[in-house]
């Protein structure tokens, strides 16, 4: 069986993928497929940095904006979906772009994780959850680490759902969600793809970040944030603790002043930005271009691609 081609535009946040992936859209007949896992909610406009109106009249966008803010929605959920739009868009005779910056969702579909059912523990869930909010996310990290060093290591402390799935995952299995994740790599993918990230100067993106974190705030982050509290969201939802949301409800809480929860946001994103570095340099498969001609160099990468 041919494999799929796939153009996959990854990188760290304030990097350009949007942008990139809209010109490679353009110039290779594609549409653009979202793995950003805070930009599949809705309402979460301005803090999830999703593209623009304007943006989106540009190419066709998939997986943006489908989901209520308190809709659970797991990564099997997301490849699922990804799989089933990138058919769709072959189907039609155009190639697909995924574009993002969440490392598990790309991983997942290029390169066709399989999720293993298991039976829902919901009340070692509760128990760990509860755990969770008693003596906090960085004690399941440390309980998760002495079965599952590896996803200790690569799950941030904000992701409790995902870190008390990966006990759970363990404890009925009795085998750490990493190892079972490394078996299904070595399954063969269906799909062939082309995997391109910008590469900046470090201090320079952190630039980048720190600007763009200053435009959400003018643009009405502080509007959009307070919008969805009157909506009834709150902080324990896992969508309202991206970055940029759970500092801002901190700020309306009276937790700390609009500047300091600003600059937490700056220095969030910088650190967030950081492991997505380090999570994408572990693939051999990127190919970096320059971020002073991103497109040019894309397209040469391209055309030998789509030969």
């Amino acid at each position: 069986m041919s494999k799929i081609p796939l153009i996959v535009v990854v990188g760290p946040t304030a990097s350009g993928k949007t942008a990139l992936a809209i010109d490679i859209a353009n110039y290779g007949g594609g549409e653009i497929v979202s793995a950003d896992s805070m930009q599949i909610y809705k309402y979460m406009d301005i803090g999830s940095a999703k593209p623009t109106a304007e943006e989106m009249s540009q190419a066709v966008h998939h997986l943006i904006g489908f989901l209520e803010p308190d809709d659970e929605f797991s990564v099997a959920d997301y490849t699922e979906l990804a799989h089933k739009t990138i058919a769709d868009i072959t189907s039609r005779g155009k190639i697909a772009v995924m574009a993002g910056g969440t490392g598990l969702y790309i991983n997942s579909v290029v390169n066709d994780v399989t999720f293993g059912e298991i039976d829902t523990d919901y009340e070692l869930r509760e128990k760990l959850q509860k755990t969770a909010e008693e003596k906090g996310s960085e004690y399941l990290l440390e309980m998760l680490a002495e079965f599952d060093k590896e996803s200790a290591e690569r799950l941030h402390p904000n992701n409790v759902r995902r870190i008390i799935r990966a006990i759970e995952f363990y404890k009925t299995t009795g085998k750490p969600i990493s190892k079972h994740q490394e078996e299904t790599k070595r399954v063969e993918s269906r799909y062939n793809p082309l995997m391109i990230c910008i590469d900046w100067d470090r201090d320079v993106l952190y630039d980048r970040i720190n600007r763009r974190v200053d435009i959400m705030i003018k643009s009405g982050l502080l509007e959009e944030v307070k919008g969805l509290m009157d909506m009834g969201y709150t902080k324990e939802l896992n969508s309202m603790k991206g970055i940029g949301y759970k500092e801002i409800m901190d700020y309306y809480d009276g937790k700390m002043s609009l500047e300091d929860a600003v600059e937490l946001i700056k220095q969030s994103s910088r650190r967030y930005a950081k492991r997505q570095l380090t999570w994408f340099r572990r693939d051999d498969r990127i190919h970096y271009v320059s971020s002073k001609n991103p497109f040019e160099e894309s397209k040469k990468l391209i055309d030998e691609f789509l030969k």
